[in-house]
């Protein structure tokens, strides 16, 4: 479609003549008009008229953040700007039922003559003029340390639990004559997304949910006004909010920031803390694993909370136990301690269990830990969202979610009831599946 076309049809859908239009077009002429994006997108879809260096997209849930990523990719590649591309996301899975398959993603959005190939045992997208895109996990920086790019889509990078992922990118973004990236994302105030911001190199592009009304289900947006809307959650999800620290919460966020590890060193202790939900339905179990390095810190090694029912979470809660090589479990009895040992013995029997039971409030039970935070005592692997959003958006007026109460007895066991416990030393490479061990 060339431009005076886009621009008649563009027209048309303003005067809602559009039907009769597209009715009387050739099969041809209606496959590229349904693959032109310029036609559809938003103005807020459209790349920044500057040379900007990072495209960041901070917008609600539904807003096309990754339609107008995949229609970035495609566009470069079809005007000869990109030859080697990385994708990058939060998961391998990620990528590939996002990014590259999902609805909005990169095989959908092309048309027939113009669709790459994608091969996923090796990760790789091919496109009829030779262009070639990889796809990476962020969970995994080393595999993009040694590939260059001159090109690069970045999904949900305020998700990502190795912020390093971003500087390994961007230190094999040096090829090609303007090479630049992309990055789409709900907002998150990390650390990473405070810096991009800083930038004078960057492009910012924000938006709501609503934005893109036109296009979502009125159900969807029905649930989410009713559920979400004059929430903290729903100012973060839905209108994409940068949120400031919550007044009166124990933990900041740039104390985590500040305090957390990419490489944590020997585990003295590792112990997989349990805080069981009162019911299947709608609650989470928090299960969070930690280890007492041999210096003397806390580690928060994994969060595999689970919601579902007990055979569900007594069976993740034993996998990491073994996976992390961990040397107790260490469950809250407070919701039917006999309950709580019958179900994980009825997964395996053999794993040492020691159950506690809180004798004082959970402000009390946190503030202690939450001060080793603040001491640089205590230290996360990675990044924990779910986690760390409730952390820093818990005050002790108000309910503690199982992910902060997991937490909380774990570091009990480590830092005060067990710390003078004999050691038994276990290798970090042994006790996680890390991409910094790998």
């Amino acid at each position: 479609m060339n431009d005076d076309q886009r621009s008649l049809f563009e027209r048309l859908v303003a005067s809602g003549q559009a039907r009769d239009y597209v009715a009387g077009l050739t099969v041809e002429q209606a496959e590229s008009l349904r693959f032109d994006w310029r036609v559809f997108r938003r103005p807020a879809q459209e790349p920044p008229d500057w040379n900007w260096r990072v495209w960041l997209i901070l917008a609600g849930r539904g807003f096309g953040k990754t339609r107008t990523g995949a229609e970035w990719i495609r566009e470069q590649v079809k005007t000869g700007q990109a030859g080697r591309i990385a994708l990058v996301g939060r998961t391998t899975a990620d990528v590939r039922d996002t990014m590259i398959e999902g609805d909005s993603g990169i095989l959908s959005i092309s048309p027939n003559g113009d669709r790459p190939t994608y091969i996923g045992s090796k990760r790789r997208l091919t496109w009829p003029n030779g262009a070639m895109a990889v796809a990476y996990s962020a969970e995994e920086p080393d595999r993009l340390r040694g590939p260059n790019h001159d090109l690069a889509w970045a999904d949900e990078v305020a998700a990502w639990r190795y912020p390093d992922a971003w500087d390994q990118l961007m230190f094999g973004l040096r090829i090609g004559k303007n090479p630049r990236v992309v990055a789409t994302t709900t907002p998150r105030p990390t650390a990473l997304i405070k810096q991009l911001l800083d930038r004078q190199d960057v492009a910012v592009t924000t938006g709501s949910t609503y934005d893109n009304i036109g296009n979502l289900s009125q159900h969807f947006i029905d649930e989410m006004r009713e559920r979400y809307e004059g929430t903290r959650i729903g100012r973060q999800e839905l209108h994409a909010e940068l949120l400031a620290d919550v007044e009166g919460a124990l933990w900041k966020r740039q104390t985590l920031d500040d305090t957390r590890t990419s490489r944590p060193p020997d585990m003295n202790r590792i112990v997989v803390a349990v805080d069981p939900a009162a019911s299947s339905h709608g609650n989470e179990t928090g299960i969070v694993v930690v280890g007492l390095g041999v210096d003397g810190h806390g580690y928060v090694l994994s969060d595999d909370t689970v919601q579902g029912s007990p055979h569900e979470w007594g069976t993740a809660t034993i996998a990491a136990y073994y996976r992390h090589r961990a040397d107790r479990v260490v469950a809250e009895a407070n919701q039917g301690g006999d309950m709580v040992r019958h179900t994980l013995a009825t997964v395996d029997d053999t794993v040492p269990i020691k159950m506690v039971t809180a004798s004082r409030g959970k402000y009390a039970r946190a503030e202690p830990i939450a001060a080793m935070y603040e001491q640089a005592k205590i230290h996360h692997v990675g990044m924990f969202q779910q986690l760390e959003d409730q952390m820093c958006e818990w005050v002790p007026s108000g309910p503690s979610p199982d992910r902060i109460d997991a937490l909380v007895w774990g570091m009990t066991e480590l830092m005060i009831a067990g710390a003078k416990a004999a050691p038994v030393v276990v290798p970090a490479s042994l006790e996680q599946v890390s991409p910094w061990t790998i």
